[in-house]
């Protein structure tokens, strides 16, 4: 009596093949096969699949494998060979079809998840808002096999951004403000490659530097209260930080782009300086390169205090890696630090916040600065001088 076959249905190079790119297909387009990417709000079972075969066909074409006949009910089959080794799972896929958690374990995915939400709720990052959405639909189903809820934010950073950075809530506004958030995808794709470009800044409240600048544009950075732009520029290496919409939305690419190596150097050199000072502020050129090349005198300050801020500042252990949190009185606490002249003004800002709890003490011309402070805030409060109209 002959034994029965032990082939199995895909021992055939054709279909063993086609199987393959099946699994390509979704490990290189996650999502294949979404309602939303089919341009509709919803979508049938059988349009769904009509495009995860036809986005099959177009893999197999990018890599060269003959893929003939390629069916809806062949598409059917595989897709249950996938579902019964594992490859996919058993849910139904009503929000497009993907593997596993891609890169990440499910507690790295929620945590990710928790990340990219609070940019895109608070900080209001535009690709923020897209992919989270997007995540979003695609996570539903896998939602349902795991007893975590992989969108509640368990963790988040609600520093909220003061300006408008979504393009789209820009356009339902009376003023539609064309700045740098409308290429925003240009900037990343510049700085993944090194590559120089011209802006043109509108705005400078503070130095009025209107005019084009050429850069090499080096992070996306969010602090306390916007979006800013990193940036390297072109003739002199000077490194500078600016609002990203203080620029208009214009950019044009100049020069090769340069080598990744150089670009990561050069943000390692940004991120000493704004480590070593206190803000966002880098200094001016001149001070600046003196800096880079360590031969730029810091200035030691020294304040004192008062309750009720003193618990507040010895919370801060790790507040800025050169302070120093010194002896403690019986109502006073001191405290140190080394600082860059560029960033005296942004630490004196932060020392305002404590009012009448904290005390200038060294160096003298900070003193001085201070008591003259003091003493036309005194003025402003003088009832015999206060406008009570």
């Amino acid at each position: 009596m002959p034994k029965p076959s032990q082939l199995h249905p895909y021992s055939d190079l054709s279909a063993f093949e086609r199987l393959l790119l099946l699994i390509a297909t979704f490990v290189h387009h996650p999502g294949v096969g979404c309602p939303d990417r089919l341009g509709k709000k919803t979508g049938t079972h059988h349009e769904a699949l009509e495009a995860v075969r036809q986005k099959v066909c177009e893999v197999a074409q990018q890599y060269q494998i003959p893929l003939t006949d390629y069916a809806i009910p062949t598409l059917r089959k595989d897709l249950t060979i996938l579902r019964k080794y594992g490859i996919l799972s058993q849910h139904i896929y009503r929000w497009g079809y993907f593997l596993g958690t891609g890169a990440m374990t499910i507690p790295e995915l929620q945590i990710a998840m928790n990340a990219l939400a609070s940019m895109a709720t608070y900080q209001r990052s535009p690709q923020a808002i897209r992919i989270y959405r997007d995540l979003e639909n695609k996570l539903r189903g896998l939602q349902e096999t795991t007893a975590q809820d992989l969108l509640y934010p368990v963790r988040s950073q609600i520093d909220r951004a003061i300006i408008y950075t979504n393009p789209d809530e820009m356009l339902a506004k009376p003023t539609n403000r064309h700045n740098l958030f409308s290429c925003l995808d240009a900037i990343e794709t510049a700085i993944y490659n090194g590559q120089a470009i011209e802006l043109y800044r509108h705005a400078d409240p503070y130095a009025g530097n209107i005019s084009y600048i050429q850069v090499v544009p080096l992070q996306l950075l969010y602090h306390d209260i916007a979006w800013y732009l990193l940036y390297e520029y072109i003739e002199d290496k000077h490194i500078e930080i600016e609002r990203i919409d203080r620029f208009r939305d214009y950019i044009k690419p100049i020069g090769t782009p340069r080598d990744i190596e150089l670009q990561k150097h050069s943000l390692k050199i940004a991120h000493d300086l704004l480590q070593k000072g206190w803000g966002l502020y880098l200094g001016d050129r001149e001070e600046q390169a003196l800096e880079k090349q360590g031969m730029l005198k810091y200035m030691r300050i020294e304040v004192r205090f008062f309750e009720p801020a003193i618990a507040f500042i010895q919370e801060g252990e790790n507040r800025h890696p050169f302070q120093k949190i010194g002896k403690k009185g019986k109502d006073y606490l001191d405290y140190a630090i080394n600082l860059p002249p560029r960033s005296l003004n942004e630490f004196c800002r932060w020392l305002n916040r404590f009012m009448d709890s904290v005390q200038v003490r060294n160096p003298p011309e900070l003193v001085s600065r201070y008591q003259q402070a003091a003493s036309r805030l005194a003025k402003l409060y003088d009832t015999k001088t206060t406008d009570d109209r």
